[in-house]
């Protein structure tokens, strides 16, 4: 799992059918401390994520399993909203 943060949601008229009802999300992957790392990318929204809020992410094949179909178009999922990140030694 990754963490991220919601910059945007892309709107599609038209989109797999095994997609509706789910919202994609344009997502920028963070360092545990908070920073960018890499490039934004576009996660398909299994919860309800906002904009502004730092989410839980996945990538690869396991993107598909949350969606609760058996194939779609999807490699990334957001499969949690992170209230507080607490590091401590």
């Amino acid at each position: 799992m990754f963490i991220a943060k919601v910059i945007g949601t892309v709107w599609a008229t038209v989109k797999d059918q095994n997609l509706r009802g789910y919202k994609l999300q344009i997502i920028q992957p963070l360092t545990s401390k908070g920073d960018k790392f890499g490039s934004p990318i576009i996660a398909a929204d299994t919860i309800g994520a906002g904009p502004g809020e730092v989410v839980m992410y996945i990538t690869a094949r396991e993107a598909v399993i949350p969606l609760d179909v058996k194939e779609a178009p999807v490699d990334a999922s957001i499969v949690g909203i992170i209230e507080k990140i607490d590091i401590g030694l």
